[in-house]
């Protein structure tokens, strides 16, 4: 069944996140976080299982990783090539509570609350039910989500910067989560708060298969959610994606995102 509330919800997205994840990424950003070995680690909105594996791994010797989606196509997919001893997934809902999945070291949420603009804080006031008192929890998003290119064309910006403001309005997306985690945490009351950040979505010269096949599926899932009408093209969507396509193959084109990732601990004993 799938969940159709999720934005960018559609048959091929967990390969596309599969494809997407960068290993040596989530190695730097966990390490950051204070992954330790011996800790019980839960990835929600865990995907395609790959960071779930990754965080396991770090963790060793002695630790667990838990994934967590909120669809079970995923959480299948995940299964497949991950599961093992030490590595598990359920599927679940963020936004309820979680107290089944038992007690966690570190939470991990990674390009979750974006998903979320309405309902991102009381998400991460939820799940740090589940995080023992003077555990760590880790949040990653983008800022300026997809709205960061140079040259593009004017007409393009434009209408990529209206898109993502329809979504924001009608599908509950928020390209500027990342400025806002740093104070989810200081309102929920943790401590040895850290911030850091980085570049994503960091594409110049000649593009590469993951991100063309990335990229292909945001331009043509998400406008299409919300029945987005691309009133500046003569020919709707298809001239809005033949002129994306013409602009992102160049290898002149810049792009990026900024990810912000912060941190904090449980106050506890």
């Amino acid at each position: 069944m799938k969940e159709k509330h999720y934005l960018m919800e559609s048959e091929e997205e967990a390969l596309r996140l599969d494809r997407k994840t960068d290993r040596e990424a989530v190695v730097r950003q966990a390490l950051w976080a204070g992954i330790e070995p011996g800790m019980r680690v839960a990835d929600l909105g865990c995907g395609s299982g790959k960071t779930t594996s990754v965080l396991h791994g770090l963790a060793q010797p002695g630790g667990r990783a838990v994934g967590v989606d909120i669809s079970g196509e995923r959480i299948a997919f995940a299964r497949e090539p991950h599961e093992s001893p030490g590595i598990e997934f359920h599927q679940a809902d963020i936004r309820q509570p979680l107290d089944h999945l038992g007690e966690f070291d570190l939470l991990w949420i990674r390009f979750v609350l974006e998903y979320y603009r309405r309902g991102s804080l009381d998400i991460v006031r939820n799940v740090t039910d589940i995080l023992k008192p003077g555990g760590r929890i880790c949040l990653l998003d983008l800022d300026n989500n997809c709205l960061c290119h140079y040259e593009m064309p004017p007409r393009l910006q434009r209408t990529l910067h209206a898109v993502m403001d329809a979504l924001s309005e009608n599908a509950n997306f928020d390209p500027y989560a990342g400025r806002k985690l740093y104070s989810y945490l200081f309102d929920l009351g943790f401590q040895d708060i850290e911030v850091t950040i980085e570049g994503h979505h960091l594409i110049y010269g000649y593009l590469e298969e993951s991100d063309a096949f990335n990229w292909m599926k945001k331009v043509e899932v998400a406008p299409k959610k919300i029945g987005y009408d691309f009133d500046e093209y003569e020919g709707g969507f298809e001239d809005f994606r033949e002129e994306f396509d013409r602009f992102f193959a160049d290898p002149r084109r810049f792009t990026y995102s900024p990810l912000i990732s912060v941190v904090g601990k449980k106050p506890g004993p």
